[in-house]
């Protein structure tokens, strides 16, 4: 199996007067962190937000050593709501089902994050949510790339139809 491709990069914001931070220091580790931040900048109710700005000390449930945990996204709402957000793929959020020490190491990793950031959050009188694919679909975030959104539709299917005829015959 082919390793997946990494989506990154830097995130020009639209509107940076909501964004709590460097504005020039902005990064996407992911199409969804992207959209979520595309999401943001345009939703009314949010006051401000930032990526990576919020750092909470944690002790990792796999060396019992202290680490520094950068929140994915930190974000107020017009009414006062502080809310601290993971994005992460739903099977990430889940005890592995196989015996792979990486996924049983990340997984430990982790959930040693989000314990701290609960515990962060709850003190401040914030809240901590954990945003998967399908939290993401719920707000109406895209978490589909554009090729894959594309082969969703009509257009999209006859275009990768074609593709194939024209691929077979080379």
């Amino acid at each position: 199996m082919g390793k997946r491709k990494t989506y990154s990069g830097k995130y020009k914001l639209k509107r940076p007067e909501k964004y709590k931070g460097d504005p020039t220091k902005v990064h996407y580790r992911s199409l969804w962190e992207r959209n979520a931040f595309r999401y943001l900048e345009k939703h009314p109710k949010v006051k401000w937000w930032n990526s990576e700005e919020t750092v909470i000390p944690y002790i990792c449930g796999t060396d019992k050593k202290p680490h520094r945990y950068f929140v994915d996204l930190t974000i107020r709402f017009m009414d006062g709501a502080t809310v601290l957000v993971e994005i992460k793929p739903h099977g990430q959020t889940q005890p592995p089902k196989r015996k792979n020490l990486n996924e049983a190491l990340t997984y430990i990793k982790n959930t040693s994050k989000w314990k701290y950031a609960k515990r962060y959050a709850e003190n401040r009188g914030w809240r901590f949510e954990i945003w998967t694919e399908k939290t993401l679909e719920q707000l109406g975030i895209r978490t589909l790339s554009y090729k894959n959104q594309l082969s969703k539709t009509k257009v999209g299917k006859k275009v990768y139809k074609t593709a194939k005829k024209v691929i077979k015959k080379l």
